[in-house]
């Protein structure tokens, strides 16, 4: 009767015991993180893609928080065109930002194919036009 319960107990301490145990405080790991890079010990960063720590600007951010990436995607289309194709299609002047922002609040179909966008009435008409920015940015 002793080993039904005792088996459980010891596997399970001895699970946590390999999870654990292994881990630093941030504190320590910065100082072996800046020890190392002193000592001219080569830093592996193959795991980490390129770009990883940069700062995402704000029309990509504002299409992230937004329902776009449903029908739009950067590369590809999808139900609607890609955003490189949008990039593409329309030169980054002040008319084109306009009117592309102007589109994305409004919705509507005809210059895409027959499916139509969906309007988006609660976006600023600021924010709308940095996300034209980003994309047309995208070329």
């Amino acid at each position: 009767m002793r080993k039904r319960f005792l088996a459980p107990f010891v596997l399970s301490a001895l699970f946590f015991a390999a999870c654990g145990g292994g881990q630093q405080n941030n504190s320590e790991q910065a100082n072996s993180s800046a020890t190392a890079g002193q000592e001219g010990a080569a830093v592996d960063s193959s795991m980490v893609s390129p770009g990883a720590n940069a700062p995402v600007p704000k029309g990509q951010a504002l299409i992230d928080e937004q329902d776009c990436k449903t029908c739009h995607k950067e590369d590809v289309k999808l139900v609607g065109p890609a955003y490189k194709d949008i990039a593409k299609k329309y030169e980054s002047n002040d008319k084109n930002i306009e009117t592309l922002a102007d589109k994305v609040i409004s919705g509507g179909s005809g210059n895409w194919g027959d499916v139509a966008m969906v309007p988006h009435p609660t976006l600023k008409k600021e924010d709308a036009r940095e996300m034209v920015k980003y994309i047309l940015s995208l070329k």
